[in-house]
């Protein structure tokens, strides 16, 4: 699913992630990422940007981001051709 919110938005960073970190959650969410939802929590996304993975909740009543923790996003292992 892509989610997609306004520029402006409120992003509540609970953990002091770098400023640019923020920034770019924020121009993806603008911009329209691809999210995956958590199928334990309701309203919690995991949301992807190349190398990386935003873990974020979207409050149902006031539409505030709450960034709760990134990481590196997991290379997908490539299989081998390899003729014998």
């Amino acid at each position: 699913m892509v989610l997609r919110r306004e520029k402006n938005l409120t992003i509540e960073d609970l953990r002091n992630h770098p400023a640019e970190t923020i920034e770019k959650l924020r121009g993806l969410l603008a911009a329209g990422a691809l999210a995956h939802a958590d199928p334990r929590r309701q309203d919690f996304y995991e949301l992807e940007n190349g190398s990386q993975v935003f873990y974020i909740h979207v409050s149902p009543t006031n539409g505030k981001v709450l960034l709760l923790a990134t990481w590196p996003k997991q290379a997908v292992p490539r299989l081998s051709c390899a003729a014998d």
